[in-house]
């Protein structure tokens, strides 16, 4: 049986990823509250988890320039 395993790597980066949700939230159009979300669709959650990988690439790749 595989348990999954979302804490945070880093505990002191706790607040800046729940800024980073937020506003990745806010750019896809998404109205995310602090606490319990359970009633945002799949797509809804998807969309905020993909705007942020997609954020973190860009990140990453201008860092490389």
């Amino acid at each position: 049986m595989s348990r999954r395993n979302n804490q945070t790597l880093v505990p002191e980066a706790r607040g800046a990823l729940d800024k980073f949700k937020m506003e990745a939230a806010k750019e896809v159009g998404v109205n995310l509250k602090q606490g319990y979300n359970g009633d945002l669709t799949s797509r809804e959650n998807g969309s905020v988890g993909g705007q942020m990988v997609k954020r973190m690439i860009q990140e990453y790749e201008s860092s490389l320039k």
